[in-house]
């Protein structure tokens, strides 16, 4: 079996795509999947299931919620390797002091024509941006609620994404193992 984490998109937001971490559990473990942990409101989970490509596992998950209740979130599945990359390769590494000012926007799918320069032209001069494969790593240290760059991460990149503190990817790695 291996260990997998999934990053569901807006759910339990503003009072919509309401989710509770109990009965996502419940549907994880009906869908066969074991150990299966969750981590704040916010659709963070990692789980245990003998699949092998994420992408259908996915699908599996999205399908499973919209059928249960009514909406389809996004999301995101990574193997626990995979998560421990992408920490590992945080190009602001050195610069974080505080875990709430360091953000990884994971990706759908690779950007093919990201518009970096017009993030790069709304960023402030605290904030640090790179994009590495499927990631987009942003150092925000004025905090993420100021950033008007943070905003428009998706847009410029042309691909859909979901975005986690490191303080949540940490935990995230801490569930997985």
């Amino acid at each position: 079996m291996t260990t997998w984490i999934a990053l569901l998109r807006g759910i339990n937001v503003g009072g919509n795509n309401i989710l509770p971490m109990k009965e996502l559990r419940a549907l994880l473990e009906g869908e066969g999947f074991e150990n299966i942990r969750t981590y704040i409101q916010s659709g963070n989970c990692v789980f245990m299931a003998g699949a092998t490509d994420a992408n259908e596992l996915a699908d599996k998950i999205a399908g499973r919620i919209e059928r249960m209740f009514g909406f389809k979130p996004a999301v995101l599945v990574l193997k626990r390797q995979d998560l421990q990359q992408v920490v590992e390769r945080n190009p602001f590494a050195t610069l974080v002091k505080d875990p709430k000012t360091m953000h990884f926007s994971f990706l759908k799918s690779p950007a093919t024509d990201p518009d970096l320069h017009a993030l790069e032209a709304i960023k402030i001069d605290t904030e640090q941006f790179k994009l590495i494969d499927s990631v987009f790593y942003l150092y925000a240290p004025e905090g993420i609620g100021r950033s008007k760059l943070a905003t428009q991460v998706e847009k410029k990149l042309g691909v859909p994404a979901t975005a986690r503190n490191l303080r949540t990817v940490l935990k995230l790695l801490e569930l997985a193992d």
